[in-house]
């Protein structure tokens, strides 16, 4: 898929196309590359701008303006589905009954805000499974962020004025309810009560603390979404600021795809219209640009979110000074990820150097695996380039081959390549590497990523590097194992018995005592050799290293605890069915039990201090 395009009258669209001449370089080469066209016809305009979206977030073609960071939004929600509801972030589908607050920039921003709400609300953040299990407070509420209604501390209607007191913050009534506080304060000093006054003191101080952190906020519009776009060096930031109730819940910074050609406002239009592809859209949303079609572009998203949506660029006043300060957070944004791009490509430069590569890597496959005495053995694929981690092409491999000796690291290894090379294979049939002729330059990486998928008419590069291109070529310039000697056998034997010789491959062995910074570095044909100490590119090579160990203990881990719950608690030595009941009949589930403290497990009937210990540790991966 090259391009998806609307058009009022398909027939002068591609008539503009079937041109001879005047074509810009990026037009010239996407009809080069053109092998057939398809049509969709719809009803009306505003649901051909809806479909373009779709498919483009879809499909990702080469030549559209993609957005490359589609995750949901975190939420705060207050649950209405139990006596006593609980306050906790949210992402996803709402499928349990509650309120819902937010879209919140970043769970970091979420996180903030709930424990600034439990100091001034003192709501529960536990599960219904810990509430129920509790016989006495819990450590929240003896640092004053839990009314701990879970053992009677608060009744019910006290606690369900609370719950009611911050859904009011939340919904915009931050006024009425500090206002209230304030005369409680008051009352309570003037009564002499001076211990209750000095909690509404310090519920005062915890609003105060959130509106404060909140920065500009907008006191003539209640919902609105404010974007602002700066392009530098043939890249694009869009700096997205999200205000609800007239409070400011945060900003992030996007970095879109874009051709160099496409201008500033076409870019923040195709963006806007994928913004909303999957998320809820406010009634104003404020530009930094004069818009191509904002009309049509504010009635698409109207009909979509079923409200009137207004686009709208400021020229003045309060909603003039958000959008500059949020086009001044684009542009400080951008030149910081200019500036780790090009330290990122110096690294990769050097990389190039150090492993004889003909040409900066542009993909970097870095392998690991884990697990504990060969239980629950897990591979792992993290992969790097000009951008830095690439996450949406991590791979995990939970290792099935039975013939293995429980433990068989390079047994691990050779079948988490094998099926990582067998589908390369299969899905991208491997086309020649170019290779220097004598007394020529080696290809650069950006004519190696342009033939494998089109040449392009012309040399010059329009297009902008991104950690996207990882997508269109699947092959690794350059494979990183941890591991030694054994490993790198093990590996290289698995490529050519498949077929695959000319992918780079580099294994490294940790340091004495296992130390960073004494790596030791196996390639083939070569003798092994080390980096000098405090060398970047050293710290650089460790840090894909660290990056894989993580993600293979995480899988490791995740699949760990699966088998627990699947398994029960009979792995735990000194449990069996007694104590298992016991434990169950008094925390509910599995899950209390591995949140429990070891306090609350001794008081489980049959379980002294030592087993409280050893089921404690063993859930939180402790010795014994």
């Amino acid at each position: 898929m090259l391009y998806v395009g609307k058009a009022k009258s398909i027939k002068k669209r591609v008539a503009s196309y079937a041109r001879p001449t005047g074509h810009d370089t990026r037009i010239a080469r996407m009809i080069a590359a053109t092998a057939s066209l398809e049509f969709v016809t719809t009803r009306t305009e505003t649901e051909a701008l809806l479909l373009e979206a779709n498919l483009i977030k879809r499909l990702r073609p080469r030549f559209n303006v993609l957005m490359r960071d589609d995750k949901s939004f975190p939420y705060i929600v207050i649950t209405r589905d139990h006596p006593a509801p609980q306050i906790l972030k949210h992402r996803g589908a709402r499928t349990r009954p509650g309120d819902y607050y937010g879209p919140f920039a970043s769970v970091w921003a979420v996180n903030r805000t709930i424990t600034a709400l439990q100091r001034a609300f003192l709501i529960r953040s536990c599960s219904d499974a810990v509430f129920e299990s509790r016989t006495r407070p819990c450590l929240l509420h003896q640092i004053k962020r839990c009314s701990a209604p879970c053992t009677g501390e608060i009744t019910p209607e006290a606690y369900a004025e609370l719950v009611r007191e911050a859904r009011e913050f939340l919904s915009g009534k931050s006024h009425a309810v500090k206002g209230l506080l304030a005369q409680e304060m008051e009352k309570a000093s003037n009564t002499l009560d001076f211990e209750r006054a000095a909690i509404y003191r310090d519920r005062l101080a915890a609003l105060s603390a959130i509106q404060s952190q909140q920065g500009v906020n907008l006191r003539g519009v209640d919902d609105a979404d404010v974007f602002a776009i700066h392009q530098a060096g043939g890249y694009n930031c869009v700096q997205v600021f999200f205000f609800r109730t007239g409070q400011n819940w945060g900003n992030r910074a996007y970095f879109p795809k874009a051709d160099r050609g496409v201008s500033a406002a076409e870019v923040l239009s195709a963006f806007i219209a994928q913004f909303y592809d999957d998320k809820p859209c406010p009634h104003t949303i404020l530009v930094s640009e004069d818009l191509p079609e904002r009309a049509l572009l504010a009635e698409a998203l109207s009909t979509k979110s079923g409200h009137a949506v207004e686009v709208t660029r400021p020229k003045r006043g309060e909603k003039r000074d958000v959008v500059d300060h949020a086009l001044a957070n684009a542009r400080e944004a951008l030149g910081r990820k200019l500036a780790e791009s090009s330290s990122q490509q110096i690294l990769l430069k050097s990389l190039a150097e150090t492993f004889a590569l003909p040409a900066p890597p542009r993909r970097i496959e870095v392998y690991d695996n884990s697990h504990i005495q060969g239980s629950n053995p897990v591979g792992a694929m993290i992969v790097a380039g000009p951008e830095g981690f690439v996450k949406n092409q991590y791979r995990k491999f939970n290792i099935r081959s039975e013939e293995l000796t429980p433990g068989d690291d390079f047994g691990m290894m050779r079948e988490m390549l094998e099926r990582r090379f067998k589908r390369l294979l299969n899905e991208h049939p491997r086309a020649p590497r170019p290779q220097p002729v004598d007394g020529e330059a080696a290809p650069s990486p950006a004519s190696t990523e342009a033939s494998a998928d089109v040449q392009p008419i012309g040399e010059q590069d329009t297009g902008v590097r991104d950690a996207n291109a990882t997508a269109e070529t699947p092959w690794p310039d350059l494979v990183l194992i941890d591991g030694g000697q054994g490993q790198l056998t093990a590996a290289r034997q698995t490529l050519e018995q498949l077929g695959v010789t000319d992918v780079p491959l580099v294994a490294i062995a940790k340091g004495m005592d296992r130390d960073a910074g004494r790596e030791t570095f196996f390639m083939p044909g070569r003798e092994p050799f080390r980096l000098p100490p405090r060398d970047p590119l050293l710290y650089f090579i460790e840090r894909l290293r660290d990056e894989a160990h993580r993600f293979a203990i995480g899988s490791h881990r995740t699949r760990r605890k699966r088998d627990i719950r699947e398994g029960g608690l009979q792995e735990i030595p000194g449990i069996g069915p007694t104590r298992k009941r016991a434990l169950l009949n008094h925390f509910g589930t599995l899950k209390a039990i591995e949140r429990a403290s070891m306090a609350d497990l001794a008081k489980v009937p049959g379980i002294n201090a030592d087993t409280a210990r050893r089921i404690y540790n063993f859930f939180h991966d402790r010795p014994a």
